[in-house]
């Protein structure tokens, strides 16, 4: 069954071509406004003199609004550049989900977990040093650390480490790597799941486990399997707290139970789709659809 036609804004997808989330987001909002248009960022052109944003023929301005999807294929400090072009689009007075400041906030590790602490919510004890010796420290006091570059998604790039004689030989070649910067986490014990807790509009809408296989961590790409999931109310009010510290339209709090109860890992700066559609039967990105073109009403 079709979806009635809400309105004829022209509603961009700023996002990957071709990936399943960007692509489900475009498809929802034509669904619902007859216009479909998603735009690669390393496609963006900012005229300074001009003060036009464009991509191709298109020029963005002339849109109702745009929608983040992704900023890149990969996480980068690229992804900054791209941000603080369409920080401009916002100044022109049109509206951006989520905005791009905002984004900037969680898209970082560091910044993001810099943001968590602030707020006070309970994270795994973290260690982050530029220093071999404060690294090898770390590992020895952990036991055993989780290396995670300070850009990254779904487990790309990051680093078992123990305390052994490989220890200072991994933390060399990990820093070699790209990571001057060294974020250190101790590997805490869980169930064998993280959850995904998500929030549209900083409302709780559904949350979805992933549940490891073989591998250390719990990713998709790594054997990791959604599983449905509701978790008490003490974790959801922990997420939505970390949540609300960064005003996201649309977002996703990892979080991990341990024995000393829920600890936040990280706010996701754009939320994903996928979990919450095969785990819950929840059409997240049609919620999104539905969001923005709300908003964009209630500005008339």
């Amino acid at each position: 069954m079709s979806i009635e036609k809400q309105k004829n804004y022209k509603i961009a997808v700023i996002g990957n071509p071709g990936s399943w989330s960007t692509e489900k987001l475009a498809d929802e909002l034509y669904e619902r406004t007859s216009f479909r248009l998603v735009v690669d960022p390393a496609q963006l052109a900012f005229d300074m003199q001009g003060r036009t944003l464009v991509a191709g023929n298109t020029d963005l301005a002339e849109l109702d609004g745009l929608a983040i999807k992704k900023i890149g294929p990969v996480y980068s400090p690229d992804m900054y550049n791209r941000l603080e072009i369409l920080r401009f689009f916002c100044s022109l007075g049109k509206p951006v989900f989520s905005r791009p400041e905002m984004v900037m906030m969680a898209v970082n590790r560091l910044s993001c977990t810099v943001n968590l602490q602030i707020g006070n919510i309970p994270m795994p004890p973290t260690v982050i040093t530029e220093s071999r010796d404060e690294a090898v420290r770390a590992v020895r006091k952990f036991g055993k650390a989780v290396f995670k570059p300070l850009f990254s998604s779904k487990a790309r790039g990051m680093l078992l480490v123990e305390d052994n004689a490989n220890c200072g030989s991994a933390i060399a070649n990990f820093q070699a790597s790209g990571n001057t910067a060294m974020y250190i986490q101790k590997m805490v014990q869980i169930p064998g799941r993280d959850l995904g807790i998500s929030f549209l509009g900083g409302k709780y809408i559904g949350t979805y486990a992933r549940r490891k296989g073989n591998s250390w961590n719990t990713c998709t790409s790594n054997g990791g399997k959604y599983e449905p999931c509701e978790p008490d109310a003490e974790t959801i009010n922990l997420a939505s707290k970390a949540q609300d510290l960064f005003n996201l339209d649309f977002t996703c709090v990892d979080v991990v139970e341990t024995e000393d109860g829920p600890m936040v890992f990280e706010v996701s700066a754009f939320g994903g789709f996928r979990g919450l559609y095969h785990a819950c039967g929840l059409n997240a990105a049609g919620m999104y659809a539905e969001y923005i073109i709300n908003q964009l009403e209630s500005r008339q």
